[in-house]
Parts: C-alpha cells; sequence; structure tokens
C-alpha cells in the first residue's frame, strides 16, 4: 500500500504503476456531469473558476447529506466514462488527477500521459467507506447543484488504485 500526501508532484507520479493500491490523504474537489457542464461554460465564456484548477484533484462524486456529527454522508464515484468529454481539456490546462469507477476512453488516456498525470479508480458501492475518510467537506462551487456542486474535501487514507498510469499502463 502506497501512501501519497496531496497534492501529487510530477516525480511521485512518475513512481505510479497501474494496479498499485494508495491511500491518499490531502485535499481534492468534487464534481459530477453537472458541475463539468458549469466549468466549461465559465472556461468557454473566459470567467474565471471559482476554484484553482492547477493541480487540483478531481473525484467523480456527489456527497450525500451529513448527518449530524461526521464529515460527510456517503461519498461513491460516479460513472468516469461520463466525464471522457471533458477530461482532456481540463488534464491539459492543469488538473493534477482524476478519481473515478471504472474505464475511460483513449483520448483521456493520451492526455493522463501527455500530462503526466494518473486516474484512480475508486470502488463502487463503497460510498460509506469513502465518506468515512472524509474529514470535512465544504461546497467552494456552484451551491445551486446541491450534491452536484464542487465540495472541497479534506480525506485522510482515502483508498483508491492506479487504473491508468502516466506511462501508459491500465487496469483495463
Amino acid at each position: 500500500m502506497i501512501k501519497l500526501t496531496l497534492p501529487l508532484n510530477k516525480e511521485t507520479v512518475k513512481t505510479l504503476k497501474a494496479g498499485d493500491s494508495v491511500l491518499l490523504s490531502g485535499t481534492i474537489l468534487t464534481a459530477r456531469d453537472c458541475a463539468h457542464k458549469r466549468i466549461f461554460e465559465y472556461l468557454d465564456s473566459g470567467r474565471p473558476l471559482p476554484f484553482a484548477l492547477k493541480d487540483a484533484i478531481i473525484y467523480y462524486a456527489g456527497p450525500c447529506p451529513t448527518k449530524p456529527g461526521r464529515a460527510s454522508g456517503s461519498c461513491g464515484p460516479t460513472t468516469s466514462a461520463r466525464m471522457d468529454v471533458f477530461a482532456p481539456r481540463l488534464l491539459d490546462l492543469g488538473l493534477g488527477a482524476i478519481i473515478g469507477k471504472g474505464e475511460m476512453c483513449d483520448e483521456v488516456r493520451e492526455s493522463l500521459k501527455r500530462n503526466c498525470c494518473v486516474y484512480f479508480a475508486a470502488i463502487g458501492g463503497a460510498g460509506a467507506l469513502y465518506g468515512n475518510a472524509i474529514k470535512s467537506s465544504e461546497c467552494i462551487a456552484f451551491d445551486d447543484l446541491l450534491s452536484e456542486g464542487v465540495y472541497k474535501l479534506k480525506v485522510k487514507n482515502f483508498p483508491v488504485i492506479v487504473a491508468h498510469d502516466c506511462h501508459g499502463g491500465t487496469l483495463y
């Protein structure tokens, strides 16, 4: 098991191989379909994003409502292929890594290689496990989208697997 503190640097990314089990600690952002559409509206209109994209890690998820005394509700991954149309441009703009569920297309894998980035797979159906790894959660953009807004999550020992590495290796 590899333990990594975020943000990632390119030297660390280069050491990761498809199939590596990783525990992430630090800050990640959530964004699902609606948030990605809104991000692209901002980019296409030349408006600055309300958060930094450079070196960020986007988790394709939307946290469920939080119960009292908890930092987050369940927060499982959504299907990554739905973000295939968005990922290459965001990676080219400096996104550091992606976390999601399932395989991504060839164009995304090429963009990961070109930008020395990695795609981590999270386990579908393990939303409660991921919710327990979240130590704080704050909506930082697009709160009108509710759970599909962009959330800033502080995580500790967030379990993922390297699905696509920056060398072209893949679990799939």
